[in-house]
């Protein structure tokens, strides 16, 4: 947003654009500009107060882990959106606090997606899970899904789709035909300020811990051991 200051020490670091996000298609226009601007390029977008994690990412590079998959010819990184949120809404009222995240350890399930015939389309699945899923009825149904293809291989002809997904269907894969692929998170605290920031659900919601809470620890691993992403044949 315009009025959307930059902190002076990543200033320089970054190209700003203004742009107005609060329009209905603002993301998909915003993608598919920079998709049409860019050539044959790895692309990977996110969301304010968001953070991405991908296997060993504490010793490995974003640039190892898209050569890699590279190698696997894939085109794309499923990733999986972790809801995070604070501890104590009494004193973080925005639901955002680095130092207090916590996350679901448990509540995460896929359904098989299939097509406008009720075909089942291969190798993709639609995944649920988190603060969408506990406190869905203060959710559009369309925006249920965690699952988003974050990470992806730009090509002439591609276009993202409001749905987080792409015209070419093997974009929209969890893993390849031979075996399973290498899968990463981001964590978000998206989902909770904007509970908390609705006049429909902020006072429904005292609390986002429950007894599957637990401490988000900031690392891989714990993600890792949780299941909500996997290294593939990555070692």
């Amino acid at each position: 947003m315009p009025d959307f200051a930059i902190a002076d020490d990543v200033g320089d670091r970054i190209v700003r654009v203004s742009y107005d996000m609060l329009t209905p298609t603002a993301l998909e226009v915003a993608l598919n500009a920079v998709m049409k601007a860019t050539g044959d390029i790895w692309i990977y977008y996110c969301f304010n107060a968001e953070f991405l994690f991908y296997p060993f990412n504490k010793h490995r590079s974003v640039g190892e882990m898209i050569a890699f998959n590279t190698q696997e010819r894939r085109n794309s990184v499923m990733t999986y959106v972790v809801d995070l949120y604070t501890g104590d809404l009494s004193q973080n009222t925005n639901a955002v606090c680095i130092e207090d995240a916590h996350l679901d350890k448990t509540g995460y399930y896929a359904l098989a997606r299939t097509d406008r015939s009720n075909n089942y389309l291969e190798r993709q699945l639609d995944f649920f899970g988190g603060l969408r899923w506990r406190f869905e009825e203060h959710i559009p149904a369309l925006r249920h899904r965690i699952d988003r293809v974050s990470i992806f291989r730009n090509k002439p002809g591609l276009v993202f789709r409001p749905d987080h997904t792409f015209n070419d269907p093997e974009y929209n894969t969890y893993a390849c035909p031979w075996h399973n692929s290498l899968t990463a998170a981001v964590c978000s605290f998206r989902t909770a300020k904007a509970l908390k920031r609705n006049p429909g659900s902020t006072f429904e919601i005292h609390t986002f811990m429950w007894h599957n809470s637990a401490p988000f620890e900031w690392h891989s691993q714990q993600l890792l051991d949780l299941g909500l992403m996997e290294p593939g044949q990555w070692f």
